[in-house]
């Protein structure tokens, strides 16, 4: 019996994935697809299209086919946003009827809201009908500008798994480097190129797999400990 307990396979960490500003779900899952299968095997991903047709030209035209989303509204100085309550009840939606899910992965739009969603989560502000978010994989994002929603958001600093993705040509690579103060231990893949979903160069892969790895050994530990209190319980 031991053995047969030793094969049974574990659960991988899943992650709601959230698109850029006027693109798709289809585009960011061809766009992970730079990433080796070996890697996108280790995750059970989740990637809806976001509740919004885009307003506006897409940055992708001509690059991905339409349809094109986005997440909601953000005015000139992303700093006032139009639609932003529908969009935390439609990601609560989604991860209520394809959940539960251990984390986010987001790209530039989705990344901004990614790394807001668990410090507003935490604040009973959002997300208060599914289960906490354990981990974030945060490529090409930042601190939403609005100020209500920082001191809400990033009022106190993350002590959970982080995965940061930084391009040296990104115009939003200071953003995505001052995100990093709020996280207690983030780890930070940088690569050469923009605002992108990077391929994974040797030490890039390396500090992926070494992330994947600590997720997939807490949710197992983590789940291994709920299986024992149940047991307790009985």
């Amino acid at each position: 019996m031991a053995d047969e307990a030793e094969i049974v396979e574990q659960r991988k960490p899943k992650f709601l994935c959230l698109h850029g500003f006027r693109t798709s779900g289809h585009i960011l899952k061809t766009q992970l697809h730079k990433w080796p299968q070996f890697v996108l095997d280790k995750l059970d991903l989740v990637i809806p299209d976001a509740p919004f047709p885009c307003t506006g030209k897409s940055s992708v035209e001509g690059i991905f086919d339409p349809p094109y989303y986005e997440w909601f509204q953000p005015n000139k100085d992303f700093t006032v946003f139009t639609n932003f309550d529908e969009c935390l009840e439609y990601i609560q939606e989604c991860m209520i009827k394809h959940g539960p899910f251990d984390g986010l992965l987001g790209f530039s739009q989705g990344a901004f809201l990614s790394a807001a969603l668990p410090g507003m989560q935490a604040k009973g502000l959002a997300l208060t009908k599914v289960p906490k978010i354990k981990f974030v994989i945060i490529i090409s994002g930042g601190k939403l500008k609005n100020e209500a929603l920082l001191q809400k958001a990033f009022s106190d600093v993350y002590h959970f798994p982080s995965l940061h993705i930084l391009g040296e040509m990104d115009f939003l690579k200071p953003q995505g480097t001052a995100l990093l103060e709020s996280f207690a231990d983030p780890v930070v893949i940088h690569h050469p190129k923009g605002h992108t979903i990077p391929r994974l160069d040797e030490k890039s892969l390396e500090l992926m797999l070494g992330f994947l790895e600590k997720i997939q050994k807490e949710l197992t530990n983590q789940e291994a400990q709920e299986e024992k209190c149940s047991d307790n319980t009985l």
